[in-house]
Formats: C-alpha cells, structure tokens, sequence
C-alpha cells in the first residue's frame, strides 16, 4: 500500500466516520440505534437517493461501510449483500452490528481502486462519501463500472468542490491566514478529512463517470453547508460558535441551493 493511502486508512482506522459523535453512551446496541437514527435526521436526503428498499433480491456491494447503517438498512430491504472498507475497523464495526441485529452480508477489507470481485457481479453498487479519499478516484469509478451488471446501477455521493463548506474552510484557513491565494483543491485535501480528501465539480465529475450509459449528477445542502449541526468539531473554537449562531440559513437555502457538499450521483452501466 502506497504512502497516501496508508495516511488514509490510518485516519479512518482512528474512528469511522460519526464514531466520535454518535457512538457513547448506552449499550452498544443502542448506540447502533441511535447512530442510525441522527444519521437520517441530519442527511434525510440519503433513504430516496440509495433506494434501500428497492433492493429485495438484488445483488449489492457497498463500497466503504464505515459505522454500517446505510448497510444495515439494505440487509433489512432484503438485498443479497456484500460490503468493503478500506479499514479494519469499519468491518469490525459492522460486523458486530449485523451480529447483533441478526443481519448477513460479506463483509471483506478492500482497497476500492482494486475490488476483489468478477466482472458483472452486482446488480446495484453504492457508496457514500468514501471514493474522493481514495488517492486515485478515476480508478475507483473504473472498479465499479467494471464491477456493475450490464444494466446495473450505481449510487455515489462524493464532494462538491463549489460547496459553502469548502468556501468557509477557504475562509479560515486561506484568508484569515492571509494565504488568499489558497486553492481549494489544497483545503480540501489539508483541512476537511483525511490527508488528500477531493472535490469536483459537477463538470469533472461529469467527464469521470461518462464511461456509463446514463449519469445524473445532483447536489444537496447539507447541515455542514448550513452550521445546523455540531458537525465539524475538528475546527472548533469561538469563530465557529458565533458563526452557528449569525450564520444567514434562510439566504444561502433561497439563493445558493446548489451550493452544497454532497454530490448526488446515479449512473447506469
């Protein structure tokens, strides 16, 4: 494994993303619960983009597990399923969740840019917010066309480059460290998650999955865009606390609804 993408997976094997937030307190069962619950509370955007229940009888493969709650729910829509992460606690995470509520899948640790399954394997492959880590995304996209049934479909969200929160970390980190010139490709990839975290925009994100017979590409606000939740706790401080509290939501929803950092994307093969 390459030096970027064991930075990558160091970071991740530290918490899976939301572990920090979400996952203290009651018994472990309950902290699954409650995970799954103020993950659909804040991204309600997620359940009508995946289609989980859609997915009865279908062979599909989830692409970077993290906590397992989108996983969770394509096991209970009745899905024939497998998943991958790039790190070994994500599967341990999920696998001790699946235990517990009863649930199967085959779980595997794997690097997305070189997936361990045939040609044509899976009728749906899904994943969110996982392939703009891995140091070579095209290759990613490639893995999942290759994977993917003739007529299968994909479900991705990666990050939004035009995004509120890239502009606000840009704000913090490039103009008020008198670095204006800062690009956002460098504040994405120093300041947003792990070491070489990308964003596109709708254009490249276009032209790299255009190998697809189909592609829709759409983009949410989502409660970082919008400082409508504690997320982001790694810059915290009292910047960000009087930000939460004059931050113009009303403005931003009206005149900049495409400004958000979830890009939605559904392609057929």
């Amino acid at each position: 494994m390459n030096t970027e993408k064991q930075l990558v997976k160091d970071f991740w094997n530290e918490a899976s993303c939301g572990e920090e937030l979400y996952m203290k307190g009651d018994e472990l069962r309950k902290q699954y619960e409650n995970q799954l619950k103020i993950r659909y509370e804040l991204e309600p955007f997620i359940p009508p983009f995946a289609q989980f229940d859609e997915q009865k009888g279908k062979k599909v493969l989830e692409i970077g597990v993290g906590l397992g709650a989108d996983h969770q729910r394509f096991a209970e829509a009745g899905a024939i399923l497998s998943g991958c992460d790039l790190t070994e606690r994500a599967i341990e995470n999920t696998g001790k969740r699946f235990e517990l509520f009863g649930l199967k899948s085959d779980l595997r640790v794997a690097d997305a840019e070189n997936l361990p399954y045939a040609d044509g394997e899976f009728d749906t492959v899904y994943s969110w917010g996982v392939i703009h880590h891995s140091p070579n995304t095209p290759k990613a996209v490639a893995e999942i066309h290759r994977i993917l049934k003739p007529g299968g479909t994909s479900k991705i969200m990666i990050y939004h480059k035009n995004a509120m929160v890239g502009y606000m970390l840009w704000a913090r980190y490039g103009l008020m460290k008198f670095k204006p010139f800062t690009s956002l490709e460098t504040i994405y990839s120093k300041y947003l998650e792990s070491p070489g975290t990308k964003a596109y925009t709708v254009e490249e994100a276009e032209k790299m999955f255009s190998q697809f017979s189909k592609v829709n590409v759409d983009t949410v606000l989502t409660h970082g865009d919008l400082l409508s939740s504690q997320a982001g706790q790694r810059h915290e401080g009292k910047l960000l606390d009087i930000a939460r509290k004059i931050y113009p939501r009303g403005i931003i929803r009206r005149f900049f609804p495409k400004s958000g950092l979830f890009m939605l994307i559904s392609v057929t093969k």
